[in-house]
Formats: structure tokens, C-alpha cells, sequence
């Protein structure tokens, strides 16, 4: 939870999801981030962290995409969260078929 309360907003929920590198990480933060929230009952920010583990194949970066929800109920918290999660779902299967790192490091490990 936040360490200041706001009081219009006082749900919160943070969501940090591990990318096996930064750009990865960035692609997904582009195809989330232009969805806008439906509803004025809640607010979403995002930002890219870096890990503390260092990055295997040297990219300068965060790989770790944060995901700061801010609601005036836990139903509306829960309603935005379970949208965005579809929404992340999609974005990893289409990086899972499609992308040429998650493809190589596939291959890596076979």
C-alpha cells in the first residue's frame, strides 16, 4: 500500500510484473498504457523499474513493468485490475508467439 492514504482514492493495489528484458518491458508498458481508465472511480499509473538482479544480456533499463492502481472501492479496484489483466494476458501471448527475444531464449533453453 502507498504510505500517504488518499482520501477520494483509498484502494490501492500494485501490480509489478518481471520482463525477461527491458525492452519487452517497454513494448508492453506502450500497448497498456493507451487504453485510458473507463471509469473516474479509479486512476492508473505506470512506470518501469529496474530489478535488482542485473540483466542478463546487458540492456540499460528497467525490466520490471509497475502498475499503481488508485479506486474509491475494492469492487471498483477489482473491476480495473481484472480488465488489466486480460489486457496483460494478451500482450504476453502475443509476445510469447510473436517476439524475436522471447523466441531465442526459447530456443536458448531447448
Amino acid at each position: 500500500m502507498a504510505a500517504t492514504t488518499d482520501l477520494q482514492f483509498p484502494c490501492v493495489l500494485i501490480i509489478e510484473v518481471p520482463f525477461p528484458t527491458p525492452r519487452l518491458a517497454s513494448i508492453a508498458l506502450k500497448s497498456l498504457q493507451v487504453d485510458k481508465e473507463l471509469s473516474p472511480l479509479v486512476k492508473r499509473t505506470f512506470s518501469i523499474e529496474s530489478s535488482d538482479d542485473s540483466v542478463p544480456n546487458g540492456d540499460a533499463g528497467g525490466n520490471i513493468l509497475r502498475t499503481e492502481y488508485k479506486a474509491t472501492t475494492n469492487r471498483m479496484l477489482r473491476v480495473a485490475v481484472n480488465s488489466f489483466m486480460d489486457s496483460l494476458n494478451l500482450v504476453l501471448e502475443v509476445m510469447q508467439e510473436l517476439d524475436t527475444d522471447v523466441l531465442a531464449a526459447k530456443d536458448a533453453t531447448a
